[in-house]
């Protein structure tokens, strides 16, 4: 059975400068199968039809915190839990697996210097390696991934950084198992409408903010907490959730 994993980031992956309130940077991954990556784009279109009267608006988790574009509707506090409401349900009950990976910066400039690798291209090695794990545990079970341009040379560097893990491997996969899984890397525009980069977008923040504040009782993080990919014994650190260093 072929999988679609979509790939979204929160927070700037550049070693040069540190926000001290959100010094992570965070990748995080979505896994649909075919069939329920269809169901979630239904509800979305649906909830996008009621709110906007299109389907064109794009769900970005930062644009429906701060209420802008679109969202300047969600001012209003009567349209904004029941639409928090419907977006929770659909996050809630949309059937996907979660695969994040977090570099907190200081932590990791502290320990490797302005020198160490880019922490996007690090992030990618741990997201790709439990994205193969995690299909490995489903049978024969592959995935297509998609990530969101962000410029030329940043998307020309991470193609790179994927080739060169699919053509040699990693420390705890080799090239043979992680070409079978990993069928495809794919580009697209925000304004492609992905329904999948915008769970992961969705998704990406909720987690972020939990590394950085683990006993904040965050409600998004609550809603995704049990999608996160997860050993037999239910333990996500580690394993659905790296945190580096």
């Amino acid at each position: 059975m072929k999988h679609y994993f979509f790939l979204d980031e929160t927070g700037d992956h550049g070693l040069s400068f540190i926000d001290k309130s959100f010094p992570l940077f965070l990748l995080c991954g979505c896994l649909f199968t075919e069939d329920d990556l269809k169901d979630t784009q239904k509800k979305i279109d649906d909830l996008k039809q009621k709110y906007f009267k299109t389907r064109n608006v794009i769900l970005h988790s930062r644009d429906i915190r701060k209420c802008e574009g679109a969202f300047q509707i969600l001012f209003n506090l009567d349209i904004k839990a029941e639409f928090y409401k419907e977006l929770n349900e659909i996050l809630a009950n949309g059937q996907f697996k979660i695969i994040g990976a977090g570099i907190n910066k200081e932590e990791y400039i502290k320990r490797y210097g302005l020198g160490a690798q880019d922490p996007y291209s690090m992030a990618l090695t741990f997201i790709v390696e439990r994205l193969v794990f995690c299909l490995g545990n489903t049978r024969d079970y592959t995935a297509e991934i998609s990530v969101e341009k962000r410029g030329k040379k940043e998307d020309h560097m991470l193609i790179s950084h994927f080739n060169s893990i699919r053509d040699k491997g990693t420390f705890y996969v080799n090239n043979k198992r992680m070409q079978y899984r990993i069928t495809g890397f794919e580009f697209f525009a925000k304004k492609d409408n992905i329904a999948g980069l915008q769970i992961a977008d969705l998704c990406a923040y909720p987690l972020a903010r939990h590394i950085l504040n683990p006993d904040e009782p965050y409600v998004p993080f609550q809603i995704i907490k049990d999608k996160i990919y997860c050993d037999a014994k239910g333990e996500y650190k580690g394993w659905g959730l790296k945190i580096f260093p």
